[in-house]
């Protein structure tokens, strides 16, 4: 069967989104099927230019002149600390109309051009969906918006019902919908009213990055961002959902409470909430405790996990996240929220706190850095957990949806 494979725009600005697509493509790429791919992504020409032609094809998928000028100052902004919407808000809705028309032009030429080649199934590999004629799969990565509304990031602006309508067409449409857990199935059903038996369970992997990285721990990182030992990591973009600020109340709390003084190392472009982090920095007086590394290569990601005392990931979004099985992959032992999905991604390789809670992870954070038995168990388990899921496992269970539904799809042209 001829699959259309639609990674969207890679950039690794987009933190554990492109992570979670470049391993899948590499994934792919490296898998027997008996099927034939066809690679739609900003970089698929080059990415596909030394595979077997009869195997894979490419589709770039090109950014017009205001969406590549807007992500290139997205990243100088970041880097300075600059909120990039209100140096675009002269544009106003022309700009808004603009892509408007951009996205119902792409949905034409992505229509076309699925016809023009005979894809058969397409098989969105993130939340970036477009309409298309054709059976598709489908992946959800979170439905945060139905469940936490009040978080500007999911529904600020107009966003909250445009993600509403898109999940509410992508997945009730879709030949199949994947997610990896069973809460997160459960919030299909209720929130989408999906068949069960539509919806596959196929956790996300650990990134490859990780499970490959060299086994020896360096300290060039500490020299290279200028951070001490010892100190808490937390990669992820400035969102308020991520709570930055519950990690900072209960660093004080060590503090003062405890006299206990960790460095707390931030890595993560700036999603909107850097500048109100900064001033919760200032007001509690941590200034000289708190180190913004803003975004952070990949390569990069290894030594810092390698050196930290602790990953403290105290989002308030699940029900899966990434940087908890890059820790466990990298021997970071694992302070994590207890939100829905978990304890079924993380298990007992981890401490989970009630993200609201600052006494509650002030004392999670505080026994981790007391009993280094405590740690050590916690880097055992997170290592044998993080072997447990890789890529090729996600992609061979891809390849078993598509396989099902070959019969299916058969039956017409």
């Amino acid at each position: 069967m001829k699959v259309g494979v639609y990674l969207g725009y890679k950039e690794q600005e987009l933190g554990g989104g492109f992570t979670l697509q470049d391993d899948i493509f590499q994934a792919l790429v490296r898998l027997e099927s008996g099927h034939t791919f066809v690679i739609f992504s900003n970089t698929a020409k080059a990415q596909t230019k030394a595979l077997t032609p009869s195997q894979f094809q490419s589709v770039s998928l090109q950014r017009g002149f205001i969406e590549r000028a807007r992500l290139e100052l997205s990243k100088v902004a970041a880097a300075a600390a600059v909120k990039v919407p209100t140096i675009w808000s002269f544009v106003g809705l022309p700009l808004v109309g603009y892509s408007l028309w951009r996205g119902h032009r792409h949905r034409r030429w992505l229509r076309k051009t699925v016809r023009d080649l005979e894809i058969q199934l397409m098989w969105f590999v993130t939340s970036n969906y477009v309409e298309v004629d054709i059976p598709y799969v489908f992946t959800v990565l979170d439905l945060q918006h139905r469940l936490q509304p009040w978080f500007p990031e999911v529904s600020a602006k107009g966003l909250w019902r445009r993600r509403e309508e898109h999940y509410a067409t992508a997945m009730r449409r879709a030949s199949a919908v994947i997610t990896g857990t069973e809460s997160g199935k459960a919030e299909i059903v209720q929130f989408y009213q999906v068949p069960p038996e539509r919806i596959k369970l196929i956790p996300h992997p650990t990134p490859r990055f990780a499970l490959d990285a060299p086994k020896e721990n360096n300290k060039e990182m500490l020299t290279k961002y200028h951070i001490p030992e010892g100190y808490l990591f937390y990669p992820a973009q400035f969102w308020p959902h991520k709570n930055h600020v519950t990690l900072l109340l209960a660093v004080r709390i060590l503090r003062e409470k405890h006299d206990l003084i960790l460095p707390v190392v931030f890595a993560g472009s700036d999603g909107g909430n850097l500048q109100h982090v900064r001033r919760v920095v200032d007001e509690l007086g941590l200034s000289t405790q708190v180190y913004f590394l803003g975004f952070v290569p990949r390569q990069d990601l290894v030594g810092l996990y390698r050196n930290a005392l602790v990953l403290t990931y105290l989002t308030f979004f699940g029900p899966e996240n990434l940087p908890p099985v890059e820790a466990f992959a990298l021997g970071c032992p694992v302070i994590a929220s207890n939100v829905p999905g978990a304890l079924e991604q993380l298990g007992d390789a981890a401490l989970l706190v009630d993200p609201k809670d600052e006494e509650q992870i002030a004392g999670a954070i505080k026994r981790l850095h007391d009993d280094p038995a405590l740690r050590d168990t916690l880097v055992s388990r997170g290592l044998s957990r993080a072997s447990k899921w890789t890529a090729e496992e996600f992609v061979k269970s891809v390849f078993s949806l598509i396989d099902e539904f070959e019969p299916v799809r058969r039956c017409w042209h």
